[in-house]
């Protein structure tokens, strides 16, 4: 008797049944302009350069405000306040790296760090210029969209949504513009 053909049925999660995390990335200088990044040591964007960021403690009830301030605090080592920072943008990501949906918030800080802040167990940081971080080691999303998005919106606003499922091609769509 023959078999008939079957299809194999990958391990490829659905979009529905991913969770969803709300998040903030600050770019911080320091007084020579350059920016602050961490290697981090663990997922998401292991062993990548980033914004100092995290998410936020949503069963606290935390806005992405209090996020960003207290993000800053424990990885840089840095008091900052709601002025001091600038929301530029806010980025929906369908996908990323296919294990999760991210509503990320933007912020550039206007504080800036005097010294390179001790390593923590998410990684380690350092400074660097603008032209510099082009060189490093960054999240495909990054390279392709976050550092582009910061160089043109980060004195105004912008809303995107992003489609970052792993086996297409990344889509950025502007949603809102200021």
């Amino acid at each position: 008797m023959k078999q008939k053909n079957k299809k194999v049925r990958q391990n490829i999660p659905t979009p529905e049944s991913l969770p969803f995390r709300v998040s903030v990335l600050v770019f911080l200088k320091n007084t020579r302009g350059e920016y602050l990044l961490l290697k981090r040591n663990k997922a998401p964007n292991k062993n990548c350069w980033s914004p100092v960021g995290g998410k936020l403690h949503t069963h606290e009830g935390e806005s992405p405000f209090e996020c960003a301030v207290r993000e800053v605090w424990e990885e840089a080592n840095l008091t900052i306040t709601n002025e001091d920072l600038h929301l530029f943008a806010m980025i929906s990501e369908k996908g990323y790296e296919g294990s999760g949906h991210w509503l990320l918030f933007l912020f550039d800080c206007h504080k800036t760090l005097n010294a390179l802040p001790p390593e923590i167990s998410e990684g380690r940081f350092a400074f660097y210029s603008r032209e510099a971080i082009e060189a490093l080691a960054l999240p495909d999303t990054d390279r392709q969209a976050l550092w582009a998005i910061y160089d043109k919106h980060r004195q105004g606003f912008v809303a995107l949504k992003a489609d970052c499922f792993p086996h297409k091609k990344l889509e950025i769509i502007l949603e809102e513009s200021h």
